[in-house]
C-alpha cells in the first residue's frame, strides 16, 4: 500500500514539475523547448551513494551540490533545500538555454519525480570559487573542502575574463537580454582544469523586447546590489555590471566584501583617483598574490583590474561600461603579460 502511495506521489510530482518546467522552457526559448534528460530518483541516489554528506562540495542559500558518478561519467548534482517556486524552474530553463557557453556549467538533465526537482550538471571537480578564493573550510562550502594552494593571479585574471564573457553572452545572445542578478564567487564553480563555470540562474530575469529595463522586487546579495536598482526597482544589464565590479574586488583581495568594506574606505572611484599618493595597491591586494607575483607587469595588471572594478561599481549606471567592453578590457589586461 505504501509503495502504491509513493508511486502516485512520484507520478503527481513528475506531472506537476514537468508541466511547469515545460511552460518555463517554452517561454524562455521562444516556443522551442530544449530537450532535457530525465533521471529517476534511484539513479541519482546511486550516483551520490544515497546523498552521502561526504560528497557535498558546495552549499548555498538554495541548494546543496554533490559530486556524483553516472554511467562512468563524473557529474554534479544540485539538490534544492526546499521548493522555491518559480526560481527553480527559472534556474533550470535559463541554464539549459546558456549551456552551449563554455563558461556556464552545462545542464545534463533533471529528476522531476521528487516534490522538489533535482538538477544534474557536468562535473565541477574543483568545487566553488569561493572556497578556493578564501581558502577556508566552512559549513557553507560543504563537507569535502580542504585547504589548497591559493589561486595564482593569472588564474584569477583568467576566471574574471571567463565569467565576464559568460555574462556578456547572457546580455547579448538572445532577443531579450537576460540579467543574472546574483553574480558572486559562490555562484562560480571550477571544472578539473579550473575553467570557470557560472551557475545559479534562479534570480535571472529577461528585459522585454524593445524595453530598456524591467521592474521587479529587490533580489540578490548585499554588497553586490546596484544602488540604482535598490532605489528604483529598475533592472538593466548594468545591475550585473555593478555585481561584477564587486566580484573583481573579491578576486583581487581574497576577502568577502563585508570584511573588505569594514577594513578600508577606498572602494569608490573618487577615493582611488584623488588619493593615490597615500594609497598603494598592496594595502588591499590579497597577500597570497603579493608573495607569489613580482614585476612591474603584474602591478600594472593589478592596478588596471582595480580601476575596472571601481568603474563597474560607479553609482550612476550610465557611467558603467557594458559587459562586452568589460570583457575586452580584461583581455587587454591579460595581454600585458606577453
Amino acid at each position: 500500500m505504501a509503495g502504491k502511495k509513493r508511486e502516485k506521489e512520484r507520478e503527481r510530482a513528475f506531472y506537476e514539475n514537468g508541466s511547469k518546467l515545460h511552460e518555463k522552457l517554452i517561454a524562455s526559448c521562444n516556443g522551442r523547448p530544449i530537450p532535457i534528460r530525465s533521471y529517476s530518483c534511484e539513479e541519482l541516489q546511486r550516483a551520490t551513494n544515497n546523498y552521502d554528506p561526504s560528497r557535498i562540495f558546495h552549499t548555498n542559500w538554495i541548494s546543496k551540490w554533490y559530486h556524483g558518478s553516472f554511467e562512468g561519467r563524473m557529474i554534479s548534482i544540485k539538490k534544492y533545500l526546499k521548493h522555491h517556486g518559480d526560481k527553480i524552474f527559472t534556474d533550470i530553463a535559463v541554464t539549459a538555454k546558456m549551456s552551449a557557453h563554455n563558461n556556464v556549467l552545462k545542464l545534463i538533465g533533471c529528476c522531476l519525480e521528487t516534490q522538489v526537482p533535482i538538477s544534474v550538471y557536468e562535473s565541477a571537480a574543483n568545487g566553488s570559487l569561493s572556497s578556493r578564493l578564501y581558502n577556508v573550510t566552512s559549513d557553507l562550502d560543504g563537507a569535502q573542502q580542504h585547504q589548497r594552494e591559493p589561486l595564482s593571479w593569472q588564474s584569477r585574471l583568467k576566471i574574471a575574463r571567463e565569467i565576464a564573457h559568460a555574462i556578456s553572452y547572457l546580455h547579448t545572445a538572445f532577443s531579450r537580454p537576460i540579467v543574472h542578478r546574483n553574480i558572486k564567487p559562490e555562484n562560480v564553480l571550477l571544472d578539473q582544469h579550473d575553467v570557470a563555470k557560472l551557475t545559479d540562474f534562479s534570480l535571472s530575469i529577461s528585459i522585454p523586447e524593445g524595453e530598456t529595463h524591467v521592474e521587479d522586487v529587490i533580489c540578490g546579495t548585499a554588497c553586490f546590489l546596484c544602488p540604482h536598482y535598490l532605489a528604483t526597482n529598475y533592472i538593466t544589464e548594468k545591475v550585473d555590471v555593478y555585481s561584477f565590479g564587486s566580484f573583481l574586488l573579491q578576486l583581487l583581495t581574497g576577502q568577502r566584501l563585508h570584511e573588505l568594506f569594514s577594513s578600508t574606505d577606498y572602494f569608490n572611484v573618487e577615493d582611488f583617483e584623488n588619493d593615490r599618493k597615500r594609497f598603494t595597491i598592496n594595502e588591499v591586494v590579497d597577500a597570497a598574490i603579493l608573495v607569489e607575483e613580482e614585476g612591474s607587469v603584474v602591478w600594472q595588471q593589478l592596478e588596471a583590474v582595480l580601476q575596472l572594478a571601481l568603474i563597474c561599481r560607479k553609482k550612476d549606471p550610465e557611467i558603467r561600461p557594458d559587459m562586452v567592453d568589460v570583457t575586452k578590457e580584461l583581455r587587454k589586461i591579460e595581454r600585458f603579460i606577453l
